[in-house]
């Protein structure tokens, strides 16, 4: 490439005689750069299929957000095996003499969410630079999708790590980890810019090719969460002054209004392993945003599948419907036992050994086994044994795994609606129990107390326990979270134990990686408790 440059000022030279700014400003032709690429409409829907790639790939490796969001909770222990290290039990336990030696474990999405967080600033920073021509609304669509990405990525990082650098535009630079402030004032204007100039298209409507792309709903909805954490964690009026809470609730409400979502009947339905035959689908009526993935994950590039979801498997022991994985997410029977018998939710999130009747033998295997696994993001295989990536043509169950993650659906519209004040609380309250109760539903009077607890059992498994839990004050969260009971490890009982101080010694806040704080030469500063 340089010598292709070079050689082309000497021709230059020699027919021109003369040295002019215009003729040494040459454009490399075998390759895209920041110069020649982002000049057309097409170039910036390809970085923008970049960017969602770049969300798509940010738990590819470490340790996944809702992987890490339920060991941190009261919903799940650490598991995994029961020769493997302690990561998962510092993580859980909140605690680095657990694992001294795993100062790195998020190191990998340290690097994986920054490399995202340029792709998306990147194109924002070239939005001017594009000829859009007169498809003015082209422009704000592809504008809105590049900054809710990037809403989204810097609301995962601010609550697992709270202190980072914060990045709007492609840097080099060692900077400095910024007030949560400021990187909360960027999450609030990206997503109310998406929700004011993305195309306010009904979810009947919304083609199935557009399913995995961002909508004026999706916005709406990720700004009402980030409204309750915000408030609740920093204990704040509004959303930085960016959003009252009369805002994120009008939001919400027009999801709900103009919309065009809807529960599914059936709880069981939403989710693969607890349905089957009967699954919902992807990008059914209650999906509001999920990240996609496909089984064509390979070891040479291609990482496009789900990698994380071979953690909540059994520990190496498939039983159809459920597959092979490494048992990370031991489920707490705490959490078994809140649900009411007749509660679907129950059996549709969780499996259980004994009530399932399985023949579970792999005990020995497992740290940490309570006899309870994860239902809604197991792997699966089919009758003949085979996991599902295999039927697929992949090999590999580890990276081949294929379910989407639903981040937002929009039962947790209507109960954030219910807690920020509506005028329908109630209904939207009784409209998510008495899909998870049928015709043992009894009415229970709305209130934050109970809307929190509901929330527990409609959203357990989906990383967002962790953070409403957090959201009512550390101490709060410390409480509930903090137990000492015990587990079986390796099949012999091991008491276990999770301390209320550490979780506040921390603030609930994850370790900036060893590596990153020693790249920066000192510029970041570990989290408090780490």
């Amino acid at each position: 490439m340089k010598a292709i440059k070079i050689y082309a000022v000497a021709l230059g030279l020699l027919s021109l005689g003369a040295c002019k700014k215009g003729f040494l400003d040459t454009q490399q032709v075998t390759s895209v750069n920041d110069q020649n690429f982002y000049k057309t409409p097409k170039d910036a829907f390809t970085a923008l299929v970049g960017c969602y790639d770049g969300l798509q790939i940010v738990w590819s490796e470490g340790v996944a957000l809702p992987v890490a969001a339920e060991v941190m909770s009261d919903n799940t222990f650490g598991g995994v095996g029961n020769s493997d290290g302690f990561g998962y039990q510092m993580i859980d336990e909140f605690d680095k003499t657990r694992s001294p030696s795993d100062q790195n474990v998020y190191n990998s999405n340290w690097i994986l969410y920054y490399k995202a967080l340029y792709r998306c600033n990147m194109l924002i920073g070239k939005m001017d630079q594009i000829e859009w021509g007169s498809d003015t609304q082209l422009r704000k669509t592809y504008e809105s999708e590049a900054r809710y990405l990037r809403a989204y990525l810097l609301f995962d990082m601010v609550r697992l790590w709270g202190n980072i650098p914060l990045l709007t535009a492609p840097s080099t630079e060692n900077i400095p980890q910024s007030n949560p402030d400021e990187v909360y004032k960027v999450i609030a204007a990206d997503l109310k810019f998406a929700a004011e100039n993305l195309p306010d298209v009904a979810y009947p409507a919304q083609a199935v090719a557009n399913h995995g792309r961002v909508t004026k709903y999706a916005a709406e909805a990720l700004l009402g969460r980030a409204f309750l954490f915000y408030t609740g964690y920093y204990a704040k009026a509004d959303l930085v002054g960016v959003v009252t809470k009369a805002e994120a609730l009008a939001h919400l409400e027009n999801v709900i209004t103009k919309g065009g979502y809807g529960l599914i009947e059936n709880f069981a339905n939403l989710w693969p392993a607890a349905s089957q035959a009967s699954y919902a689908g992807e990008d059914n009526k209650e999906t509001i945003f999920a990240i996609k993935y496909t089984y064509t994950s390979d070891y040479d590039g291609n990482t496009d599948g789900n990698h994380w979801m071979v953690m909540t498997g059994m520990r190496e022991q498939s039983i159809f419907p459920y597959g092979n994985g490494w048992g990370a997410e031991t489920v707490n029977p705490k959490l078994w036992n809140a649900y009411l018998p007749s509660d679907t939710r129950r059996v549709g999130s969780i499996i259980s050994i004994v009530d399932e009747n399985l023949a579970f033998t792999n005990q020995p295997k497992q740290r940490e086994y309570t006899g309870y696994y994860v239902k809604k993001y197991s792997p699966m295989i089919g009758e003949d044994g085979k996991p599902l990536p295999e039927a697929n043509g992949n090999t590999s169950f580890q990276i081949g795994q294929f379910q989407d993650y639903v981040s937002i659906r929009y039962a947790d519209v209507l109960l954030m609606a219910a807690e920020l004040g509506s005028g329908n609380a109630q209904t939207y309250f009784d409209a998510v129990r008495q899909r998870a109760y049928k015709t043992a539903f009894t009415p229970l009077a709305v209130s934050q107390a109970n809307i929190i607890k509901e929330r527990r059992l409609e959203f357990a498994f989906e990383g967002i326990r962790y953070y409403d839990l957090l959201r009512q004050g550390i101490d709060k969260a410390a409480q509930e979270i903090a137990e000492t009971t015990t587990v079986l490890n390796g099949g012999v009982s091991t008491e276990k134990r999770i301390s209320a101080a550490n979780i506040i010694a921390t603030k609930g806040l994850q370790q900036i990686p060893y590596t990153q704080i020693s790249l920066s030469n000192g510029t970041l500063k570990q989290n408090a408790g780490w």
